[in-house]
């Protein structure tokens, strides 16, 4: 197999809402706030009204859009036996992804994620892991790791304790190792580890230019280029309308964004802009194609409602 994907199994549950909502319940424009009450979860969905349901998550994206330019991928990750277990299941295998992961009845339910997108196409989103946050060694498999020639994780996986354990049981097992920094709230929770990582354990290491300047405390862009240089990795840094940077040793290559896009929803952006990137690496493109490939995948995402094409 090409790319093993490993990573939170949540339900996308999209919602159009106004900028007052947002402030209503005190929530930050553009990030993820973590819910640990099922009941607040569920109060905030009582009056909205869903735009569409699929099954997410953030390096789920990613495999799906591997998938569907041609690659062999899987999926790791942890549901229950419920409704939204099942449909999630079956989301993963119209798209020809092989679903590593047996459910059964857990205390929890099945992860949600409220995605709520405001005029202005920005997204916030609400998570309630659920199950997907208990994830633990004995949910991984190790021999599909070791066929795979490449595993991609997920910031947002990374917790102390089990979580921490089955991340641990991955990258020893792994070929190679790609991640994603995932989201500033979870780079600020969890420094020094994902430092750690990024310097001594990842092979490839996805970011938005917010998160890495964060992760090292960066003062600058510049500041940014000579930590990734010294790494002697692979780093990809996405900035928005400036592009994206990818550095690979001394090489450092640039891509400019798609102009004149109509943008409706920024959801999936970084997924699909790794699954273009890993798809080119996989299939021995260049570092400037590869980029190009992300950035061709994130605009046509960005076009559309949801994460998925």
């Amino acid at each position: 197999m090409k790319i093993l994907g490993i990573g939170n199994a949540i339900v996308d549950v999209i919602c159009k809402v106004d900028d007052s909502f947002i402030d209503q319940n005190n929530l930050t424009k553009s990030t993820m706030k973590l819910f640990f009450n099922e009941n607040e979860f569920k109060n905030l969905l009582t009056n909205l009204k869903i735009e569409k349901t699929v099954s997410g998550g953030s390096v789920a994206n990613s495999i799906v859009g591997l998938s569907q330019l041609g690659d062999k991928v899987g999926f790791i990750g942890k549901v229950s036996d419920d409704e939204f277990g099942s449909s999630y299941e079956e989301g993963l295998k119209k798209e020809n992804v092989e679903y590593f992961y047996s459910k059964k009845k857990e205390e929890l339910p099945t992860g949600t994620c409220l995605i709520l997108v405001t005029p202005d196409s920005e997204r916030t989103m609400c998570t309630f892991l659920g199950t997907a946050g208990k994830i633990n060694e004995n949910d991984v498999s190790s021999n599909a790791i070791k066929k795979s020639e490449i595993i991609f994780l997920e910031g947002y996986l990374w917790d102390e304790g089990e979580p921490k354990k089955a991340f641990d049981k991955a990258i020893n097992n792994a070929n190679k190792v790609a991640m994603s920094l995932s989201d500033l709230f979870c780079v600020d929770r969890h420094k020094p580890h994902f430092l750690n990582l990024v310097k001594n354990k990842l092979d490839i290491t996805f970011a938005n230019e917010q998160e890495i300047t964060s992760l090292i405390e960066a003062k600058n862009f510049e500041d940014v280029i000579n930590f990734s240089k010294q790494l002697n990795k692979l780093v990809i840094v996405t900035r928005g309308e400036k592009g994206a940077v990818a550095v690979n040793g001394d090489e450092v290559v640039e891509s400019d964004v798609q102009k004149n896009l109509r943008i409706i929803d920024l959801t999936g952006a970084g997924d699909l802009f790794a699954a273009g990137f890993l798809h080119g690496y996989i299939n021995k493109l260049s570092i400037k194609e590869c980029l190009k490939k992300g950035t061709e995948m994130s605009s046509r995402v960005i076009q559309q409602i949801g994460a998925r094409l």
